[in-house]
């Protein structure tokens, strides 16, 4: 059987602000490209599919436009809820996903519905944890799932167990349903310790009371894992995180991908990276005077930058708009170094302009610009008549 792993679509996720549902929908379309160039049969989607609880209609209508696509005509896609889904929610449209081929497992881990279906990728036998899914050629892949757990999710009452222990028995309770010891998928979206997270991730356990150590995770010939947004291998086995489509913060990289296997009772073959090419990638750059920080931003119009200005003196509103108005620009970041020290003397007399340019030269070893001081004095006027 040849599966597609994919997670972290976080479908409705803005980068400060910044709309990227464009975006999204590129990759995902690439991603329906990928499986039928590669005649996927089982598309693993593990975790965090949208960014909130909540997501927006505008969301919602792509993430589910999408995912029929992804499905096609023939394959079967298997979702679990990650920490930024509402599982209930999620799965709440079951009923109706079910037909197009789309099985969704939230927090309840409640079986999925076994349905005739002309549908050559069909599931054919599910219970808590877990499902079997079969191919036109009648080989029968076994999937243990596990959403992002916790008791609260799974509405079960609190254990006093450690976390590792009480994480072996979820996992437990869905590799006991391969009686047959079918070939074998690890679904999940966890914290496995040891992966590297990035700035984009939020509640991401590293304290390291909820992280899972890869010596608990069960011997299956794939772990597919969700959670974590850079791509990354863990262990020594078949155990992965396929890593977000997109870039969502500037310390990841854009080496974006899913990972495309074939599964069968002699193990993994054929296990690849295919690569994402599409989004708009984040860079991050760095210049000393706001003429080369403008001739950075006019290099790379196809980027999203966050841009660090490293200035003698603050940045000026006329600076500020000449760099804002670089539609590329996401965030500008200044920093304001000097290496002249305050001096004591009495300021007893001084008007509030001499006090400003003392301060200001104090500060930083040079004269305030005019518009600068002009501001200055400007607001403070304001304040004054108001009181």
């Amino acid at each position: 059987m040849k599966i597609l792993h994919t997670s972290d679509w976080h479908v409705g996720k803005r980068l400060m602000g910044r709309e990227r549902l464009n975006e999204q929908a590129e990759v995902l379309d690439e991603i329906v490209r990928i499986c039928e160039d590669e005649a996927i049969e089982l598309v693993l989607l593990a975790g965090d599919v949208f960014d909130t609880y909540t997501p927006s209609s505008e969301a919602e209508e792509l993430f589910f436009s999408k995912i029929k696509l992804v499905a096609g005509e023939d394959r079967a896609v298997l979702i679990i809820s990650g920490n930024h889904d509402d599982g209930v929610r999620l799965s709440a449209v079951s009923p109706l996903s079910e037909e197009q081929g789309v099985y969704i497992v939230g927090n309840a881990r409640t079986p999925i519905r076994i349905k005739d279906t002309p549908r050559k990728t069909r599931p054919v036998q599910s219970g808590k944890g877990f499902v079997i899914f079969e191919n036109a050629s009648g080989e029968r892949a076994f999937v243990s799932t596990l959403p992002y757990p916790n008791e609260a999710r799974f509405k079960e009452e609190r254990s006093d167990l450690p976390y590792v222990e009480r994480m072996k028995q979820w996992i437990d309770e869905g590799e006991r349903g391969n009686v047959e010891k079918l070939p074998s998928v690890f679904l999940a979206h966890i914290f496995v310790a040891g992966g590297q997270v990035s700035e984009s991730e939020r509640e991401i356990d590293l304290g390291g009371a909820r992280a899972v150590p890869v010596a608990a995770l069960p011997q299956s010939d794939y772990i597919a894992l969700g959670h974590l947004h850079k791509k990354q291998h863990m262990g020594s086995g078949n155990c992965y995180y396929s890593g977000s489509p997109l870039q969502y913060s500037f310390d990841e990289t854009a080496d974006k991908g899913v990972k495309v296997f074939e599964l069968s009772k002699g193990g993994v073959r054929n296990l690849r990276d295919i690569p994402l090419t599409k989004g708009r990638k984040l860079l991050r750059l760095e210049a000393e005077s706001v003429d080369t920080a403008a001739a950075l931003l006019q290099s790379y119009p196809d980027n999203l930058v966050e841009m660090k200005l490293i200035l003698s003196a603050p940045l000026t509103a006329t600076d500020s708009a000449r760099l804002t108005a670089n539609e590329n620009l996401v965030s500008l970041l200044t920093e304001v170094r000097t290496e002249a020290e305050m001096e004591f003397q009495s300021r007893k007399g001084l008007s509030d302009s001499a006090l400003f340019d003392a301060y200001y030269k104090a500060n930083y070893n040079a004269e305030p610009k005019a518009e600068l001081k002009e501001l200055f004095l400007s607001t403070l006027n304001e304040l004054q008549e108001k009181q």
